[in-house]
C-alpha cells in the first residue's frame, strides 16, 4: 500500500502561525497523541464533524475532545468509580507499553474500598513520570475525573495551550 491508497491525508492541516481554534485543537491532539499523528488526525476529524454546526463560542473543547478521544487518548469517569479510573489509565499507559504499579491488587474489592480517585491519579502520575510522561487532570463540572497523558517535555506547551482552549488543567501530582 502506498500513501495514495490512504483513506485520508494525515499531513499537518495548519501552519505554525495559525491561531485559529481548529489549529489550537490540532496542537492539543498532537500533544495527547505523542508520536501518533494518525490517531490525532482521526480524532481531529471527529472533532470537526462534532462541531460542524456550532459557532466557536458554543464549542466546549474539553467536552468534544473527551468524546472523540475517550479511552484512546483521554479518560472521563465517575470519581467514585475507581475501577473504571484504573482501567482507563491502564489503557492510556498501554499505548506506550507502560504499566502502572497501583500498590495493590486492583481486582480486589478491598483495594477499591480504601482508595479514592486523587490517590490513584497521584500513583499513576508517579509511575509515569520516570518514563517521560505526565498525567493531566482537567476540571469538570460534576463528580467525575477526566484527563489525558502527554510527554513530560510538553508540560509548558500544555500549560500555555489549555487556557487558550478554556480548559482548566492540572498535573496529576497537583490534585488531592
Amino acid at each position: 500500500m502506498n500513501s495514495s491508497d490512504d483513506d485520508f491525508d494525515t499531513t499537518q492541516p495548519f501552519d505554525d502561525d495559525d491561531d485559529s481554534l481548529d489549529a489550537k485543537v490540532w496542537q492539543l491532539l498532537l500533544l495527547i497523541n505523542p508520536g501518533d499523528d494518525d490517531a490525532a488526525f482521526q480524532q481531529f476529524s471527529g472533532y470537526r464533524e462534532a462541531v460542524a454546526e456550532l459557532s466557536e463560542d458554543e464549542i466546549d473543547v474539553a467536552q468534544v475532545i473527551g468524546q472523540v478521544a475517550d479511552w484512546r487518548a483521554t479518560f472521563h469517569v465517575d470519581a467514585d468509580d475507581t475501577r473504571a479510573l484504573v482501567q482507563a489509565i491502564d489503557e492510556l499507559a498501554a499505548r506506550w507499553n507502560l504499566t502502572i504499579d497501583w500498590d495493590g491488587d486492583t481486582d480486589e474489592d478491598e483495594f477499591h474500598a480504601d482508595i479514592d480517585a486523587a490517590d490513584l491519579i497521584g500513583t499513576a502520575y508517579d509511575n509515569l513520570a520516570p518514563h517521560g510522561y505526565t498525567l493531566w487532570v482537567r476540571d469538570t463540572d460534576d463528580d467525575s475525573v477526566a484527563g489525558w497523558m502527554s510527554l513530560s517535555r510538553d508540560i509548558e506547551p500544555m500549560r500555555e495551550l489549555a487556557p487558550e482552549l478554556g480548559i482548566h488543567l492540572h498535573r496529576g501530582n497537583e490534585i488531592g
